[in-house]
């Protein structure tokens, strides 16, 4: 099997790049190559010391340089990329600070003869399949934990923006990772399911869309070998509610919860994907988020550094958002920013495009795709609520289960209402934020598993028991 694989840029179709796939003896040679390394037995303070020396490699490489590599990849504005590699560098450094005490050995009060403990030991071959959105935050939540626990990775990054990737790679040599622990291929689909099956590969982490999702869990449960069991890791959707109650502070909340459906044009699984308003400052709060979006967003060529909102990754994609919206209009819904007054803000936002200019959505409800599919997009359906109770009905009654967040004065209710969400992070005040102190997980089909956090390293190893017996010598030949 052979192939190009070739990159366009989203708003023009200009090529950005091209690689060749490999052949399907060259993926199996990569991954041999990774399963026979000896990085697991390099000591653990090697491994961060590397580790250490990567963030300085990466820190030292040409972030004008990378940015606007991004920006020409999946068409973020130029000047919000190197949030990104801050972010990047930001997790980096907390999983490398944590790394001794999470994979230390569990000890336990032994008595004699008796000495027990619990190992964290690698599992070996490491698959890890990331996706375009934010390529450098979502690779470095399970690369630099995994190579750091001992295992070795072989990295597959999306095929719209491949050069993250390389970037990464480039610092770790540089850092002076052994060559055969780190493995980078880019792959067709098919490519990607033979590295999955292979009975060398232990672990396949996955971030991306829930349908890809399921075809990387089927793929690794179908596995040739008899009687393998492979682990399977993933970060998939969210529909992400947001619940507004009446003692929240208004402007702050109406800012916030904009930018958090908003940036990266809405192309984030934790995005604000559904806002429920108390009644009481339901109209106020309206109001307010049409006059804030307008005031506040220029939707144009990401190369400028004026631009805060660029492209969706596709024409396709734009396609589908706007299909989402036509749909729920002819259901009942409304535009917030009438369609004459939001052609005027944004005229790159028509059909064939693929800028898509931020809008929210009233009159809407749980019967609608608007409400209940993953838009990823920058659009936002806004819905008022009578009291606490049927905001947490609502925010549960939904397929998904990242994060949800309650903008609220009252922590006592918060926490209430915290208690009763079915997701894996819950906010305060705050929404579409990783803290990589906390745990990154999902609940329903947002997926399973844990990046991030102590929790982080344990997804990347197992656990193997040590069980002692100290017997003399002298007395066992005694007795016989």
């Amino acid at each position: 099997m052979s192939g190009i694989q070739t990159t366009i840029t989203p708003w023009d179709g200009s090529v950005v790049c091209t690689r060749p796939y490999p052949t399907v003896a060259a993926v199996e040679a990569s991954i041999e190559k990774c399963a026979a390394s000896s990085w697991s037995t390099v000591p653990l303070r090697t491994r961060i010391d590397i580790a250490r020396k990567f963030i300085e490699c990466f820190k030292a490489l040409d972030w004008d340089t990378l940015a606007s590599e991004l920006t020409l990849q999946m068409g973020r504005p130029v000047s919000q990329c190197k949030g990104e590699f801050n972010g990047m560098v930001g997790r980096a450094e907390y999983m490398i600070s944590i790394a001794e005490e999470a994979l230390k050995d569990v000890e336990f009060d032994s008595v004699p003869p008796f000495k027990k403990r619990i190992k964290r030991v690698p599992h070996g071959v490491v698959m890890l399949i990331v996706p375009w959105n934010y390529p450098y935050l979502t690779t470095i939540n399970t690369l630099l934990p995994a190579l750091v626990a001992g295992n070795t990775v072989i990295l597959k990054p999306s095929e719209r923006t491949p050069l993250t990737g390389e970037r990464l790679v480039e610092a770790w040599c540089k850092a002076g990772l052994p060559q055969d622990c780190l493995q980078l291929l880019h792959l067709t689909p098919e490519l990607t399911q033979h590295a999955i099956r292979h009975p060398k590969v232990s672990l396949t982490q996955f971030t991306g869309s829930v349908r890809v999702g399921r075809l990387v869990e089927a793929g690794a449960a179908t596995a040739p070998l008899e009687g393998l069991f492979k682990t399977v890791g993933l970060e998939l959707g969210g529909k992400d509610p947001a619940y507004v109650r009446a003692d929240a502070n208004l402007e702050y909340t109406v800012a916030e919860l904009m930018d958090g459906s908003f940036f990266n044009s809405g192309q984030s699984c934790c995005a604000i994907e559904r806002i429920y308003v108390h009644e009481s400052i339901y109209p106020a709060f309206v109001s307010q988020f049409r006059a804030a979006t307008e005031r506040t967003y220029r939707l144009g060529d990401p190369r400028n550094k004026e631009t805060n909102l660029g492209p969706v990754i596709s024409v396709e994609a734009a396609a589908s958002i706007r299909a989402q919206v036509k749909s729920a209009l002819e259901a009942g819904a409304q535009l917030v920013i009438p369609a004459a007054r939001h052609t005027e803000l944004y005229p790159l936002d028509k059909p064939g495009s693929p800028f898509v200019g931020p809008q929210a959505l009233v009159g809407t409800n749980h019967t609608m795709d608007i409400v209940m599919e993953e838009t990823f997009g920058p659009v936002v359906p806004i819905m008022r609520v009578r009291d606490d109770a049927e905001a947490v009905r609502l925010m549960n009654d939904s397929k998904y289960g990242l994060t949800a967040s309650i903008w609220t004065s009252e922590e006592e209710a918060f926490t209430r209402l915290a208690d009763q969400l079915k997701t894996g992070t819950v906010f305060m005040n705050r929404c579409d934020f990783l803290d990589p102190a906390l745990a990154w997980t999902g609940v329903k089909d947002s997926g399973r598993g844990v990046s991030l956090s102590k929790f982080g390293y344990d997804q990347l190893t197992r656990a193997k028991s040590i069980h002692v017996k100290i017997v003399d010598s002298g007395k066992v030949k005694a007795l016989l």
